[in-house]
């Protein structure tokens, strides 16, 4: 096991956004995070990911509570992407990317070879290799954006917790940068835990899903029993059809029904 919520609550304000969830997610695991705007994803992850409390309930990384982890030792377990970033200052894209190298760094200050040869993989996974020289905030958004996935893929862990990663990407990239996703999955053992938007990329490549209602509802299966039609309708506040096509579920969004 590598992440399990017990009885977890989480709330914003007034409103219970999670209630009770008991969940688990697996090494070699690639999960979906769904849901409606406000829904809670994004404060979910980052309980997840140790940077906020839970209001009820616990979080444990291989049994072990996320308060009881050393932060240097929890950021060799998991890496994360946060919805949106701001570049302050003049790092080059490679700075960026060998700064998620920090935790590996130990008793030396300066960057070592594997250090060097790790950020360079990563560059080369997400095509910027050639932007390495490039100030980072001369970049397009979605430069940046290929540039943020580099740096979580040069932090080498093996739970990767992702939001919105397609974030600002075009359609070729979006889709290159999620058979990524999926291959570290399938052929790394990887865990990836990720939000989107995107249902047919997320059916593509995911293993699992977890719909959150946003009003302490919520549901966990694989993609298989969590992607259905009736039920993301329910959960997205919107109706949505399913066809089949070639081996592959496609969801289309209906338009809503006139009063």
């Amino acid at each position: 096991m590598t992440i399990a919520t017990r009885q977890l609550e989480l709330r914003a304000g007034d409103r219970v956004l999670v209630h009770g969830l008991d969940w688990e997610v697996r090494a070699g695991e690639c999960w979906s995070i769904i849901g409606r705007n406000g829904a809670g994803k994004s404060t979910l992850l980052r309980t997840v990911a140790g940077l906020r409390a839970p209001d009820a309930g616990t979080v444990a990384l291989h049994d072990r509570p996320l308060p009881d982890w050393p932060p240097e030792a929890l950021a060799h377990e998991r890496a994360y992407l946060p919805q949106s970033r701001s570049d302050a200052f003049a790092y080059s894209v490679m700075e960026t990317v060998l700064s998620a190298r920090h935790p590996y760094h130990a008793n030396h200050y300066w960057e070592q070879s594997d250090d060097h040869h790790a950020a360079v993989n990563a560059l080369v996974a997400m095509e910027v290799d050639h932007l390495a020289a490039r100030d980072v905030r001369t970049l397009s958004g979605g430069e940046r954006q290929r540039v943020a996935i580099a740096a979580l893929l040069a932090q080498d862990t093996p739970l990767l917790l992702l939001d919105e990663p397609a974030n600002a990407l075009d359609l070729a990239h979006q889709v290159r940068t999620m058979s990524l996703l999926s291959r570290l999955c399938r052929q790394s053992g990887k865990t990836i835990v990720m939000i989107g938007h995107d249902l047919n990329l997320a059916h593509s490549i995911s293993t699992h899903a977890l719909l959150l209602m946003g009003d302490g509802r919520w549901h966990a299966g694989t993609v298989d029993d969590a992607l259905q039609a009736p039920l993301l309708s329910s959960y997205l506040g919107h109706p949505i059809d399913a066809i089949e096509n070639k081996g592959r579920r496609i969801f289309i969004p209906l338009e809503a029904p006139h009063d």
